[in-house]
């Protein structure tokens, strides 16, 4: 499955390489691409939505 997550509180490559290993952390194998001037997260995952999300939201960042 593969999600679109609007993260508005994304800001530089740092942040994406931590929502990176927030994702990476629940599956090891989900594919991650963060856009920081569109602030859209795209993840190939084999986990659930509600868990991705969680995932990131303990990362420190809110989702739109």
């Amino acid at each position: 499955m593969t999600l679109q997550l609007q993260i508005p509180d994304m800001a530089c490559s740092a942040c994406a390489e931590t929502i990176t290993q927030a994702v990476q952390a629940i599956d090891a194998n989900a594919i991650v691409q963060a856009d920081t001037k569109t602030k859209i997260v795209s993840v190939k995952t084999n986990a659930s939505e509600r868990a991705i999300q969680e995932a990131i939201t303990q990362a420190g960042y809110t989702l739109a």
